[in-house]
């Protein structure tokens, strides 16, 4: 019998990162899988949508901001293999728009040092080591 190979699901987050170096992370509503933990923003690629359309997209409908796709770098990746879900981190430090919530429990910026102390996802935890070390580096 050959083993079933697991369907990976792609999910782009994104690090969006202000002038201060602060972090603006996003609380998942009450309910959902993770519900109340706090997250990178974003979601899943949709069929035939690439990366940075996709990321694009879930910004616009979760922050309600325009993130221009020649700002958004690719970070950093986390999978487990107990998860079909693989996140593919980007940052960004130049949109338009003010960043509201609107899909999430609430927004917030955070401080670099702060993001270690925040109830997170598993896959979003090694996500948030990566940025603080890039904000560390850029200081």
């Amino acid at each position: 019998m050959v083993p079933k190979i697991p369907t990976i699901v792609p999910v782009v987050a994104l690090a969006l990162i202000d002038d201060a170096g602060r972090v603006l992370m996003q609380q998942r509503r009450i309910g959902k899988a993770h519900g109340g933990l706090w997250e990178f923003p974003g979601g899943k690629v949709e069929a035939g949508e690439s990366l940075v359309g996709a990321l694009v997209r879930e910004i616009a409908e979760e922050l309600g901001i325009a993130v221009p796709p020649d700002a958004l770098e690719p970070l950093s990746f986390a999978a487990s293999p107990a998860d079909p879900h693989v996140v593919l981190l980007y940052t960004c430090r130049r949109w338009r728009g003010d960043p509201c919530c609107l899909e999430g429990e609430a927004i917030g910026w955070f401080a670099a040092d702060a993001l270690a102390g925040l109830a997170m996802p598993p896959l979003d935890v090694p996500l948030a080591r990566v940025v603080k070390e890039l904000i560390d580096r850029c200081k």
